[in-house]
C-alpha cells in the first residue's frame, strides 16, 4: 500500500521561506512523477511543481525563481524549497505520487504567510 505524507508546513512572514517534505512509502519513489498541488480557500486547485521519474522539473509560472522542486531517491523524499514567500503563497499544500493508473494523494500540509 502506497502512502504519501506531507510534512513542513507552517506560519511564515512575507519574504520567509519554508520547505516541505513529502515521503512516499510503500513504493520506490523513482516510479512516480511526483508533483505538489495548492488549494486556496475558493479557489481551485493548482498545479505547483512536479519533477519525474528522471529528474526534469516544471513550476507554475506564479512560483517560478522562487520555488524549487527537488527529490532524493535513497530516502523515498521529495522536497519543495519555498523562497520569498507572499500572502499569495497561502494554501494547503498536497504532494501527489503518479503513475499511468493513479495517483496516490497525502492528507496535505498548511501554510499560511502573513504579511
Amino acid at each position: 500500500q502506497v502512502q504519501v505524507v506531507e510534512s513542513g508546513g507552517g506560519l511564515v512572514q512575507q519574504g520567509g521561506s519554508l520547505r516541505l517534505s513529502c515521503l512516499v512509502s510503500g513504493g520506490s519513489l523513482s516510479s512516480y512523477m511526483m508533483d505538489w498541488f495548492r488549494q486556496a480557500p475558493g479557489k481551485e486547485r493548482e498545479l505547483v511543481a512536479f519533477i519525474t521519474d528522471s529528474g526534469r522539473t516544471r513550476y507554475a509560472d506564479s512560483v517560478k525563481g522562487r520555488f524549487t522542486i527537488s527529490k532524493d531517491n535513497a530516502k523515498n523524499t521529495v522536497y519543495l524549497q519555498m523562497n520569498s514567500l507572499k500572502p499569495e503563497d497561502t494554501a494547503v499544500y498536497s504532494c501527489s505520487a503518479a503513475t499511468q493508473f493513479h495517483n496516490y494523494w497525502g492528507q496535505g500540509t498548511q501554510v499560511t504567510v502573513s504579511s
